[in-house]
Parts: structure tokens; C-alpha cells; sequence
């Protein structure tokens, strides 16, 4: 990162809580530049509800702050996240769709609603996700990978809008997640050792089935087998399962995976086997492909389709403006209606967009 040209710029800092956030405020800092740190308050809608470690979280944030010198101020996004975020999630999942809160939470909400009420001061934003930015001979800004295969977070962000990626900088996007760690441990960082969150984006440790139900409950409809016709079990929601999904069914003489799903009937449809074919797809069809820097040739691509560190190889075919056609080498195990199919280049460096996937 070429932060001698960052000294000139206003900077705003999402600082989390977290480790991966605080040792963005010491990198800038330890360059000589001094910005202004930020905390996104969201927490659960009914606080007596559910377990939330926001108020540790902030804590953490005010100790980091206050070592470097930074002004920290909470700016409340807690309305504009369950009235955007939360119903987009619930939408899709009624809809029979395997939604990713986390992808539309950066796009609506730390770059978005984040960006109405304070960003639109500052020429950046910098965040804690591990991925980088680069510019091309044409000065375009492009997304592109961060060197941790595991810990690359350019999926999560690949449905940011070309505005909000010419603001957003990437700290420690260059680093490996085991470089960040030893950096806050060797600064003494109070968070150094705490143990990065796997829950929904800002929402903690609140489980996503419990997310789901505290919306919709249950719905209990049939289990039937794809080949055969016959009813195995019940499910208590279709919107608990994605298609793909083997562990946790619950079902006996397995193993059993998620194949389909019918919104119409309240079927969840599954197959037997280990590995059954009808859990794969060579080609499926993308809507509303969202292009990070600019649209360009897709004829030899890589994908993913969910945050894994593995990448497919691919070609696209547009059919219009709205839909495209992934046609991947090899087939691909549960691919969901809802998911969001993340496409990179060849090398599988510069990430190009995305768009969901259709039925």
C-alpha cells in the first residue's frame, strides 16, 4: 500500500472490536497518518433477546483508539440494518433462496449507510477485510485478491458499488491473518489473542437458524426423497436448509443431502449417497451480474460460490443485460438459488463481480 500519498487524505476508520480492524489504526499510525476511527452500533433487535458482545466489542474499539491518539465516534446504524439487511435475508429465504447477509451488509450498510451519515466527510474509508485495490494504466480502481487464500474476504465485497470501491482502502489486505496476529501481540494490542467472530456480520454469536426464526418460525412440511418418491421425515422450515447441506438433517440411514427445494408444496426434497450427482451442476444461470470496476470479457474466468479458498475455472455466457450463463469446467456441489457467484480472472487475482444465482 502506498500510504505516502495517503498522508495528504482524510481518513475514517471502521474500527470494530476486533483484531484485523485495530491493526489497520496501527498501520496508518505507524505511517504518519492519524484518522478517524469509527464504530458501527447494530445490535440485536430485541436487546433482552439475544447474547450480544457489542458491548465488549466497543471497549475493545475505545482501547485502541485511545492508544494511538484517534478520536472514536459510535455512529448507530441499528434501524438501517434490520430494515435493509434483515429483510433482503428474509425475502430470500421465504423465497426458498440461501441468502448472504454479510455481502449486502457491506455494500448497505459499512459502505452504505455507514457512508450517508459520516463517510461522505472523508475521502476514504479503510476497514479491517483482507483484500486489496490496485489501478490500472486506465486509472481504474480493481478489487483484487488479498495474499491469504483462506482469510480473502473479495467475495464479501463484491457487490460494493464502483463508487464505494474508489473510497475504500484495504490496510492489511496484504498481510497473512498470521502476520496481523503477531503484529497486535508484538504492539500489545488488547485484543491480540480474542478470537475472530463467526457469526453474522455485526450480530455476534447469534445463530443464523435463531435469526431466521425470530422472523419466521417454523413451518414443518415434508422430507421426500428425489428418486423415489418417499417421505423419509419433516423439516421444520425449508428456510433452515440450503441445497447442498449435509450435516445436521437429522434423518436415518443417511448420509442425505439437500437437492431441492419446493416453496409451493413445502418440500424438501434430499438424496442418499455420499457424494450423489444430483448434488452437482457443471451449468447454471446468474441474474443481475454487478460489475465491481467496469464490464469486461468473461470467456475464461474463475469462480467461487461460496467463502472457501478454492476457485473454479470457467466461461460466462451473457445472455442480456440481466442474465448470464456460468459454464464451469467441472461440476460444482450445491450450488443454491440465492448464493451469489463471486468471478475473478483467470489467475484468479482481480475480482471482477458478481451476480446470483437463479433458478
Amino acid at each position: 500500500m502506498d500510504f505516502e500519498n495517503l498522508r495528504e487524505k482524510k481518513i475514517a476508520v471502521l474500527l470494530s472490536g476486533g483484531v484485523d480492524s485495530s491493526v489497520v489504526v496501527y498501520e496508518l499510525v505507524s505511517h504518519g497518518i492519524h484518522p478517524d476511527c469509527f464504530y458501527i452500533k447494530i445490535g440485536p433487535e430485541e436487546k433482552e433477546e439475544w447474547d450480544c458482545s457489542s458491548e465488549e466489542d466497543l471497549e475493545m474499539a475505545t482501547s485502541v483508539a485511545h492508544k494511538y491518539g484517534c478520536s472514536l465516534q459510535i455512529i448507530d446504524c441499528h434501524r438501517e440494518y434490520w430494515d435493509e439487511v434483515t429483510r433482503y435475508t428474509m425475502e430470500k429465504v421465504k423465497a426458498g433462496f440461501t441468502p448472504n447477509p454479510d455481502v449486502m451488509c457491506n455494500r448497505l450498510i459499512k459502505f452504505g449507510a455507514f457512508h450517508d451519515k459520516m463517510g461522505c466527510n472523508y475521502d476514504l474509508i479503510a476497514t479491517g477485510h483482507y483484500a486489496q485495490t490496485e489501478i490500472d494504466e486506465n486509472g481504474d480502481k480493481w478489487l483484487v485478491t488479498s495474499p491469504d487464500p483462506v482469510k480473502d474476504q473479495t467475495d464479501f465485497l463484491a457487490q460494493i458499488y464502483s463508487w464505494q470501491l474508489k473510497k475504500a482502502i484495504f490496510p492489511i489486505g496484504h498481510f497473512q491473518k498470521g502476520e496481523v496476529r503477531e503484529i497486535a501481540e508484538r504492539e500489545h494490542l488488547v485484543n491480540a489473542k480474542r478470537k475472530d467472530s463467526q457469526g453474522i456480520c455485526f450480530l455476534g454469536q447469534i445463530n443464523y437458524n435463531d435469526y431466521i426464526r425470530r422472523y419466521l418460525g417454523d413451518n414443518p412440511g415434508d422430507v421426500v426423497e428425489l428418486e423415489t418418491g418417499k417421505k423419509i421425515g419433516e423439516h421444520r422450515g425449508l428456510w433452515y436448509h440450503t441445497i447442498g447441506q449435509r450435516k445436521g438433517l437429522g434423518f436415518g440411514g443417511g448420509p442425505w443431502f439437500v437437492v431441492k427445494k419446493d416453496v409451493k408444496w413445502n418440500i424438501l426434497y434430499v438424496s442418499h449417497g455420499y457424494d450423489p450427482q444430483t448434488a452437482y451442476k457443471k451449468d447454471f444461470p446468474v441474474i443481475d451480474f454487478h460489475f465491481l470496476t467496469k464490464e469486461v470479457d468473461m470467456k475464461s474466468v474463475t469462480f467461487k460460490i461460496r467463502h472457501t479458498p478454492e476457485y473454479h475455472p470457467a466461461t460466462i455466457e451473457k445472455v442480456d443485460d440481466r442474465h448470464f450463463i456460468i459454464h464451469a469446467e467441472e461440476p460444482i456441489h450445491g450450488v443454491a438459488p440465492g448464493q451469489f457467484c463471486v468471478v475473478y480472472d483467470e489467475n484468479h487475482h482481480r475480482c471482477i463481480g458478481s451476480g446470483e444465482i437463479s433458478i
